[in-house]
């Protein structure tokens, strides 16, 4: 069997080789690649490494190199075309049949670059001619350089229908057609497709010209015209200025992927090489995994108008399937009615690189979107926010980072929609929550809070969940069941709790599900049927909790902002403790000023949480000495 090289390269294109390697031997992040021991000799010191943006393997110790075909073939000892096949399998690539036309196929399709490659200097020649003299203008007016120009291989095509088919008729016009030069319609003469226009060669990886995009010299539709898909260009799956951008990411260790070309010339142009563009849509999965193997996180720069920021976030939904540990996006936002090229113009790189500085990283823009999406003054509408935000999670493959992302849109609806309490009575101002990645800049030491008060030190868990504050939380869903399908998000704590808790936990939940419309008796008169009559009334004796919400004759409004309260305390408390652990063991082992103000910040978050807790049970003693508790 003949297999073309443009297919054999897709085939290398489309493969992951860190993930094929990572598959039977333990690779580490060594920088830019991954490392690990040689599979082809015996090593006690890794000196095998693993390109992705290269595609390549090579040990320095025996000199094994190969791709993922070689890798294959050596390391699985599959025959060539039975490698060929396990991976195009993997990759979604049909293997082309055997085909006694086959070379013919594969030498076409070299021809193919040649007929491109012509068609470019062709365009080249006509922008310096007569005829190119109002796109030179176009190139002028948008403060492209003669050098620029040449470096990007801007052309023009003349305003004709045939001036091209007739430079290039040596090639025949089944070739121009299959290349995307020529358009041809029923059994027509077929015609030029791109006519006065400004011709901007596309390149693959290797620097072959594979496609142009035309941008319109004057007024008219469409302003950019691309080639069609062909056997050498795929618009989905490539990302324009790719071969300049990526030995200067590799330098960089960055890449930014702006709207179109003349953005990335503009960028280019001013000293930011690092940079790519998709072809007119959104960004694809394919598209995502070549930035990917640049750097572990792209930088989108999309224009700050509303189109801009429309397709931004769609990038951002679209990566989310795909993040892994240490992969993610970043966002930079440009001013209202600039893009890069206009920001180049009047601020230079240095106003560039000031946006960059602030870039917001992925989860910080899904958490924008989704906070001004639609109101949220009603406790509905709060619900949608919490559903929408899991139901974005929940979109992600990688569980590690899907329980990341799960606790920080939590810790973000918690800060957000904290409810603050006024200072009367003797009543303590509530302390907020703050994680610690949500603190400031150079933020080193905050106050100790005030005094904990013994009751709220009596509810604390020793570790895991406080499981006090846990029968507490459920006595109050037994008396607010309609709060059920609002908390949700408590079922992951207390399911971790042993036991009868746990069991009636889910009881609680399964039938309040069932029934959105169930009070608390005929909820309690469920449970008994179920064996939970005893521990259900036990957690109801409103004199053994001393929280609102476990009381029956409370202010219905107070109760349920207090039990919100709890179950975020709940909640946020395993974490820290979790982290504040980690956090002790990091700085054991290498003391740092670093490891140090993390763990003095953790404690600050326990002792916050700790106060939190004591203003609902001093609340609760409040009322009760006004003559509001339960008789």
């Amino acid at each position: 069997m003949s297999l073309s090289p443009a297919f054999l390269d897709e085939l290398r294109g489309r493969t992951h080789l860190s993930a094929l390697v990572g598959k039977t031997v333990k690779l580490t992040r060594a920088g830019r690649e991954m490392r690990g021991c040689c599979p082809f000799h015996n090593e006690k010191t890794p000196s095998f490494y693993v390109n992705d943006e290269k595609g390549f393997y090579h040990c320095f110790g025996c000199s094994a190199h190969g791709d993922a075909i070689r890798w294959m073939t050596d390391h699985q000892g599959l025959p060539f075309i039975d490698a060929v096949k396990e991976l195009a399998a993997t990759a979604g690539l049909e293997v082309p049949q055997a085909d006694p036309r086959a070379a013919q196929k594969a030498e076409r399709a070299k021809s193919l670059h040649d007929v491109m490659q012509a068609a470019a200097d062709w365009f080249t020649a006509q922008l310096g001619g007569l005829d190119g003299a109002e796109a030179r203008a176009l190139l002028d007016r948008r403060g492209v350089s003669t050098a620029t120009q040449r470096t990007f291989g801007f052309g023009y095509a003349p305003d004709s229908r045939g001036k091209l088919r007739t430079a290039l008729k040596d090639f025949g016009d089944a070739m121009l057609v299959e290349a995307g030069l020529l358009i041809q319609v029923d059994n027509k003469e077929p015609y030029d497709r791109f006519r006065g226009r400004l011709m901007i060669p596309i390149r693959d990886q290797r620097g072959r010209v594979i496609a142009f995009g035309g941008r319109i010299i004057g007024d008219g539709e469409p302003k950019y015209l691309n080639s069609p898909d062909t056997p050498l260009f795929d618009k989905g799956r490539t990302l324009y200025n790719l071969d300049r951008a990526s030995a200067a990411a590799r330098k960089a260790d960055r890449v930014f992927v702006v709207e179109g070309y003349m953005d990335a010339v503009a960028l280019a142009q001013g000293g930011v090489g690092e940079v790519v563009a998709p072809l007119g849509t959104a960004l694809t999965e394919a598209q995502l995994e070549r930035l990917w193997r640049m750097v572990d996180v792209p930088t989108v720069c999309l224009d700050g108008d509303s189109a801009g920021q429309k397709a931004a976030i769609r990038a951002a939904h679209r990566a989310l399937p795909m993040l892994a540990p240490g992969r993610s996006l970043s966002f930079v936002t440009l001013p209202e009615g600039q893009d890069p090229d206009d920001l180049m113009k009047s601020g230079g790189v240095r106003a560039f690189e000031a946006l960059v500085r602030e870039a917001e990283p992925l989860v910080e823009r899904l958490w924008k979107h989704e906070l001004a999406a639609e109101p949220l003054d009603t406790p509905e509408q709060r619900a949608g926010l919490k559903r929408r935000l899991s139901d974005l999670a929940n979109t992600i493959g990688d569980p590690s980072v899907k329980s990341e992302y799960v606790a920080e849109f939590r810790h973000r609806f918690d800060q957000q929609f904290a409810r603050g309490r006024q200072g009367a009575g003797g009543l303590q101002p509530r302390t907020p929550f703050f994680p610690y990645q949500q603190r400031r800049a150079g933020q080193k030491w905050s106050p100790p809070p005030a005094p904990v008060t013994d009751d709220a030190k009596a509810v604390r868990a020793a570790g895991g969940i406080d499981r006090v504050l846990a029968k507490a939380v459920l006595a109050g869903l037994i008396r607010h069941p309609a709060e059920i399908a609002t908390h949700m998000e408590v079922l992951g704590s207390l399911k971790l709790a042993d036991g009868a808790l746990g069991r009636l936990f889910e009881a609680v939940v399964d039938v309040a599900l069932e029934d959105r419309a169930l009070d608390s008796q005929r909820l309690v008169t469920i449970l008994a049927r179920s064996g939970f009559e005893q521990v259900a009334s036990d957690l109801l004796r409103a004199d053994t909790m001393p929280y609102s919400f476990t009381r029956k004759s409370a202010d219905e409004n107070k109760a349920r902002e207090d039990l919100d309260e709890a179950i975020a305390i709940l909640v946020s408390r395993p974490e820290v403790d979790a982290a504040l652990a980690d956090a002790t063991s990091a700085m054991q082992a290498h003391f740092t000023d670093e490891a140090f103000e993390r763990q003095v910040a953790l404690v600050n978050e326990q002792r916050a949480l700790d106060v939190r807790l004591a203003n609902l049970v001093q609340a609760n003693e409040d009322a009760r000495a006004l003559g509001t508790e339960d008789n």
